[in-house]
């Protein structure tokens, strides 16, 4: 039975999360149920790159499913198309080796946060809504991820997480007319991480912590911090990576 690799665009905001919950609307049972309509079962299993939580987004979000079907793949992506609900879109979708893993085969995933320093209202559901930040100042602050760091700090305790290092690779904020965005490229991602990290710089840009206090976090790593967590609209999984 061939394996499919299939690359996701959605729009989180009505829904709990990328991974199937009991209470509430989730991204995988809808795409789930629209597989299982093409091999006359109720669903077909398919696996993701990441879970993204309620209300956050997807540029590139990637999944695998095993599917037997007569289509070619260009067919299968339309076909799949046809059925999902207007904020869930199919980019791509390919053929890929029986042992390809959607999320244990990724080695690096950018997520992008946007912050929005404009009224348009247009935004509301894609960014969080602030006054006017210093990309000096946060950068300054970001460049400190850079690396290989325990963040504990800035995650939501799991006493089952017995490793909460991460290899950060890309750490910048940039600003693009209104949008303030910080991008971040990692091998993994700790529960609300980003969301951590993106608050909590964001509360330092706007002297409600020390720099100093943000770096002593990273060197020092503490469970259940009470610290600034950015809201989920703002946030999008931007792109997945594997070894070719």
């Amino acid at each position: 039975m061939p394996r499919f690799k299939i690359a996701i665009q959605y729009d989180g905001t009505q829904y709990c999360g990328w991974q199937t919950q009991k209470n509430g609307l989730a991204i995988q049972p809808v795409l789930e149920k629209i597989l299982g309509s093409f091999s006359g079962k109720n669903s077909i299993k398919i696996t993701g790159a990441g879970r993204t939580d309620s209300g956050v987004h997807a540029l590139g979000q990637v999944a695998h499913f095993d599917l037997k079907t007569g289509l070619d793949t260009c067919t299968l992506k339309r076909a799949i198309n046809a059925k999902c609900p207007e904020d869930i879109n199919i980019v791509s979708c390919n053929v890929v080796s029986p042992d390809f893993h959607a999320r244990f085969s990724a080695v690096r995933r950018t997520y992008r946060y946007q912050c929005y320093t404009g009224t348009n209202p247009l935004y509301k559901n894609q960014s969080w809504f602030l006054p006017r930040l210093n990309i000096d100042t946060l950068n300054s602050i970001s460049k400190n991820l850079l690396g290989t760091h325990d963040f504990l700090s800035f995650s939501k305790w799991n006493k089952k997480m017995k490793n909460t290092k991460c290899d950060i690779f890309q750490s910048v904020w940039t600003k693009e007319n209104n949008m303030v965005i910080f991008t971040v490229k990692g091998d993994r991602y700790l529960h609300h991480m980003v969301r951590y990290l993106t608050g909590t710089m964001v509360a330092v840009a706007q002297n409600k912590y020390s720099k100093k206090y943000f770096i002593q976090l990273l060197s020092d790593p503490q469970k259940n911090v009470s610290l600034h967590k950015a809201p989920a609209q703002g946030l999008f999984l931007e792109k997945v990576e594997y070894v070719q």
